[in-house]
């Protein structure tokens, strides 16, 4: 019996044990539930008159090159120039070989030497010629007259058959004479123009000759450098075969396409006489204008660059940055800021998000607003009727945004 008792016991002053420790326990505080806070930097929003940004990427072009090329069949006697060198003006480039050139020039001599020679001598023999017509006309006159004389005398039997044939014979000679020289008197005004004309031909000859002799050697026509040499000396080439090109030090132009959602306010601002700048490369360029025609995805843009090329040489392919034309009443925020292309989140006096539509106009460089909020992205210029001087803009980008979260903003728990 006294064996069953001692577990009842235990059990017995366990359970006491329990009672007791749960009725001297202290009463746990009540824990109210607490609305999460995030972390977050903002702008200050100071509106103002920026300009956006347009990237382009295009290739480095010179409108002004010149390419020389070979007037007629030579050979290359001289090239005292390489490829990519610097020259002077007036510095030579290239020259044919004399030996192929002077021999041209002197055939054209000859052939206008031989036509004018060819038009005096026509000219004397015309001057021959009328003074042969009155002399035969004189000898066609005797004959008429001789005839008449013999006809009479035959009438009276006084001269016979054959005199009179003579004299018949001797009338018509006359004539044939007198008709050909006539006839060769006429034909003088016709032999004269096909003469002068060859004669002008010849002349054209010679000056093409002289003008390509000329040309045999190249000198540089401005400052500039040299590019696309094609020929070494000792070399023969045939007419129009390519030389070598030289391009101005100062004439460099970027060709870069524009979408043609920016063609208008670029239009406006030239024909306002305002002309936008890029940058880009270490180089400066203004825009000039645009190409006369159009392509699917816009219209090339003409660049010229500004100072020196820096390296710069035509076919270089170059990123700038071309400053559009100012956008009154925007702001520069960090891209982390938005949200798609039109949606920014304020802070509003209670410390929540408020949800704003603006424009997005492009990027713009750096801190543009000049508020140092930290970021480690590009920045982009906005603009919209619900901004204004004074409201905090969300530059810290959340992946839970939503309208009416609570926010703590960096360096407030510091002040506080």
């Amino acid at each position: 019996m006294r064996r069953l008792l001692i577990p009842v016991l235990f059990l017995v002053l366990g359970a006491a044990a329990f009672l007791g420790l749960r009725a001297t326990r202290p009463e746990p505080a009540e824990v109210a539930p607490q609305e999460r806070s995030w972390r977050v930097e903002t702008l200050s929003v100071a509106l103002s008159s920026h300009a956006p940004l347009l990237p382009l990427y295009g290739e480095i072009v010179a409108p002004e090159a010149v390419t020389f090329t070979a007037p007629l069949p030579a050979r290359i006697a001289e090239r005292p120039v390489r490829d990519g060198q610097r020259v002077a003006e007036d510095q030579l480039l290239v020259a044919l070989d004399v030996a192929d050139v002077a021999p041209v020039v002197a055939r054209a001599e000859a052939r206008v030497n031989d036509l004018e020679a060819q038009i005096e001598a026509e000219r004397v023999r015309q001057e021959s010629d009328r003074t042969a017509l009155a002399r035969e006309r004189e000898l066609l006159g005797n004959a008429r007259r001789r005839l008449e004389r013999v006809r009479s005398l035959s009438e009276r039997n006084l001269a016979s058959a054959s005199s009179l044939d003579d004299a018949r014979d001797a009338l018509a000679q006359a004539r044939v004479t007198v008709d050909a020289r006539e006839g060769a008197l006429a034909g003088y005004p016709a032999r004269l123009a096909q003469l002068e004309a060859g004669l002008a031909e010849a002349r054209a000859g010679l000056a093409e000759a002289r003008r390509d002799a000329e040309r045999s050697r190249v000198e540089a026509p401005f400052a500039g450098i040299v590019s696309g040499v094609a020929v070494a000396p000792g070399e023969r080439v045939g007419e129009g075969a390519e030389l070598l090109s030289i391009y101005p030090r100062d004439g460099l132009e970027l060709r870069a396409q524009v979408p043609s959602a920016y063609l208008d306010e670029l239009q406006v601002a030239l024909d306002d006489g305002r002309h936008p700048h890029a940058v880009g490369e270490r180089a400066r360029f203004r825009l000039e204008g645009f190409v006369g025609e159009s392509a699917p995805g816009g219209t090339e843009a003409i660049l010229r660059l500004e100072g020196m090329p820096r390296g710069l040489r035509p076919g270089s392919l170059v990123d700038v940055m071309l400053r559009r034309p100012p956008v009154a009443d925007s702001l520069a925020v960090p891209a982390s800021a938005l949200y798609g292309d039109e949606v920014l989140y304020l802070r509003d006096e209670d410390d929540r998000m408020r949800r704003l539509r603006i424009e997005r106009h492009g990027p713009v460089a750096g801190d543009a607003g000049g508020n140092g909020a930290a970021t480690n992205h590009g920045w982009v210029l906005v603009s919209g009727a619900g901004l204004a001087d004074g409201q905090e803009v969300i530059v810290t980008h959340l992946p839970n945004a939503a309208e009416g979260l609570k926010l703590q903003v960096v360096g407030d728990e510091e002040d506080e």
